[in-house]
């Protein structure tokens, strides 16, 4: 199938890099690798829970003992009684997991290269001096609430709890917002622009919004942002973004009465060019309730339409760019040579990769992600 392509700089993106393994598991053989890694979790049986992201390579969701979303999986590992979680995701993903479980778990990321693009365009130092001027620029008779996307590290949780904002799925965006309105006159939505941009139009807010680039000096200023009522941080999903209507297009020219579903986290025209949009448990059910023959194709990250060919052979699942798509760098970092190191140091007593997020820092992100619970 030919397929609408766009030029992408692949310098840009890292890929495994298993050099910081032990020499022994960097060339490990799938089979002999399988067979260690159901060797351990025998041995470790109920003291080990693993979780594995959608987006996922097949040999690290065929070991999960659950498959999902983020903040699914986080809600999976609280309700375990095992001691330790395996998260196969990405760094923001395991803080989660370490937030909402009981102090008696400990949360493990197999790489500690897993770490998110998008999450790391709204670190700490460049939140507070956009909240700096933004709260400066406001009439003294206003407040701006924050709201970050789940896809985001701890401390920015807890920084949105701190200023009476809150967290949201891209499920429950339009709710965040909701609530956030109802506090105070503004949203600061981070990190990523697109999710931010298409919960706007889905409220008939299109063209109350406005970008706030913390890279350009030159940018927008705090003065013209704060006359809008949504001000979108300049973050996206490396993934989602690269989707184009040239991909739309194309797919439906190549398969007739094909229907497309697409990620919010992509542009907002591939979105209205969709014929929906929803979060990976959106997507999931969409092609789970199809019908026989139906042809699905889809707007997110490869592994997930892979997984979903596999597990509804019925269904035509087709990746929306075709063979131009590409799998998300950071969840690559999840090796299966490092979940295999990771649970036989576990068998000989040795915790690798724990994820802690710092008390004070934990409670405010639960403060957060409890007020996500409330709406």
């Amino acid at each position: 199938m030919e397929t609408a392509t766009f030029e992408t700089d692949l310098s840009l993106f890292k890929y495994d890099n298993l050099e910081q393994l032990p020499p022994e598991y960097r060339e490990l053989e799938e089979n002999e690798r399988t067979e260690r890694i159901e060797s351990a979790l025998d041995e470790l049986g109920d003291d080990v829970v693993i979780l594995g992201h959608n987006y996922q390579r097949r040999e690290i969701v065929e070991h999960a003992d659950f498959i999902g979303d983020s903040y699914q999986l986080s809600k999976e590992a609280a309700d375990s009684d095992a001691e330790y979680v395996i998260f196969g995701g990405v760094t923001f993903m395991a803080e989660s997991a370490d937030i909402i479980t009981d102090d008696d778990q400990k949360v493990i990321l197999p790489s500690m290269e897993a770490s998110c693009p998008m999450a790391g365009m709204a670190e700490a130092l460049q939140v507070d001096a956009a909240w700096a001027e933004l709260t400066v620029a406001l009439d003294d008779d206003e407040d701006i609430i924050p709201i970050t996307y789940m896809n985001s590290y701890a401390d920015l949780k807890a920084f949105c709890a701190e200023q009476g904002g809150l967290v949201c799925t891209s499920s429950n965006a339009h709710k965040a917002f909701e609530y956030a309105f109802e506090k105070g006159d503004k949203v600061l939505f981070l990190p990523d622009k697109h999710l931010g941009e298409n919960t706007a139009h889905r409220l008939g807010m299109a063209d109350e919004t406005v970008e706030w680039d913390p890279w350009d000096a030159e940018g927008t200023d705090a003065a013209a942002a704060v006359e809008n009522d949504v001000i979108l941080w300049e973050g996206y999903c490396q993934v989602h973004e690269r989707f184009r209507t040239d991909h739309v297009e194309q797919v439906r020219a190549d398969h007739p009465g094909a229907n497309v579903i697409v990620h919010p986290e992509c542009r907002r025209e591939v979105v209205e060019a969709a014929d929906r949009a929803g979060s990976t448990a959106d997507i999931c059910q969409t092609v789970a309730d199809a019908e026989p023959g139906d042809t699905w194709a889809i707007g997110t990250e490869i592994h997930l339409t892979h997984h979903l060919q596999r597990w509804h052979p019925e269904v035509n699942v087709l990746p929306l760019c075709g063979d131009a798509c590409m799998d998300c760098n950071a969840m690559r970092q999840i090796d299966p040579n490092y979940l295999a190191w990771v649970l036989e140091e576990l068998v000989e007593g040795r915790e690798r990769n724990v994820i802690e997020v710092a008390p004070e820092e934990k409670d405010l992100a639960r403060v957060a992600l409890d007020r996500m619970l409330e709406i």
